[in-house]
């Protein structure tokens, strides 16, 4: 997600680990991770991991698309689960353990005993203070995301009551650049913004565009995706700072990325999810 980095201070204690799921491959089905079909050939990178015997990955769910189901232990697939199933296999590891954190403490660089997070993390230069990121794999903007039917243009937006969420780039893009009348509501985390939201309490909703695509697309036709605007930001995933495996596992998603094995995955998990061509959303202007 396009999230801005807090300061530590605001942070301290912010780890919520909800819980570790654990994916084997199943019998007679070595190419399989959880329900992901891996590619290349098993163990062909030499990678020491956080936890012996495992791919430890963080995520800060809901990630519908990228990672499908709303805790670990029902998650089985998706964009990001399903390249981080890629990356365990390449690395000869049958297991990846998810555990889903707070997202303020991931991008401070405070949760450890882990070999990546993916969450649809935006590169910002602040986060990579505490935090080092891979290459980029995924470009997104920020969307937004209103009941449908409701008439929202790009002069309308200045006026318009818009919920953020805290910690997120989508905020900071809301308070520094859009500068709305109405100061933005602030949330916690996404399925907050969005109960907000259809509840009425807040007009639109903004962060990602690929997260509001998803959002609409499993509203059953409550909200869609009304515009959004250029950032030019792409995500990576985040390691530990220093970290011993980061330059293996760059190689790896480089890798992933060079053979065409990310542009199957979006096709696979990321257009059904949306239902919609990102580049179809109309583009505002934020000076409008």
């Amino acid at each position: 997600m396009k999230k801005m980095l807090m300061t530590l201070a605001a942070l301290s204690g912010a780890v919520a680990v909800a819980a570790i799921v654990t994916a084997a491959a199943p019998a007679g089905a070595a190419d399989m991770v959880g329900n992901c079909a891996v590619t290349g050939a098993k163990g062909s990178v030499a990678l020491t991991p956080a936890v012996a015997g495992q791919l430890t990955v963080e995520v800060n769910l809901p990630a519908p698309g990228f990672w499908n189901g709303d805790t670990p232990e029902a998650i089985k697939d998706g964009f990001e689960y399903c390249l981080a199933a890629e990356i365990a296999h390449r690395a000869g590891l049958d297991k990846v353990a998810v555990v889903n954190v707070a997202w303020d403490a991931l991008v401070a660089g405070q949760t450890k005993n882990f070999d990546f997070a993916m969450s649809q993390i935006s590169i910002t230069d602040e986060r990579k203070k505490v935090v080092d990121f891979s290459t980029p794999y995924f470009a997104s903007d920020i969307g937004i995301l209103a009941k449908k039917g409701t008439k929202v243009d790009g002069a309308a937006m200045k006026s318009l009551r818009i919920g953020v969420q805290q910690a997120t780039t989508g905020a900071d893009f809301v308070e520094r650049r859009l500068k709305p009348k109405i100061p933005a509501s602030v949330y916690p985390d996404t399925p907050s913004m969005f109960t907000a939201l259809q509840a009425g309490q807040i007009d639109v909703a903004m962060t990602d565009t690929s997260i509001v695509l998803a959002q609409a697309g499993a509203s059953n036709g409550v909200f869609e995706v009304v515009g959004q605007y250029a950032t030019g930001e792409t995500y990576g995933a985040l390691y530990p700072k220093g970290g011993a495996n980061n330059a293996t596992i760059d190689n790896i998603i480089q890798a992933l990325i060079d053979d065409g094995t990310l542009k199957m995955l979006s096709a696979k998990y990321l257009a059904p999810a949306w239902g919609a061509d990102p580049l179809a959303v109309l583009f505002f202007n934020p000076g409008t």
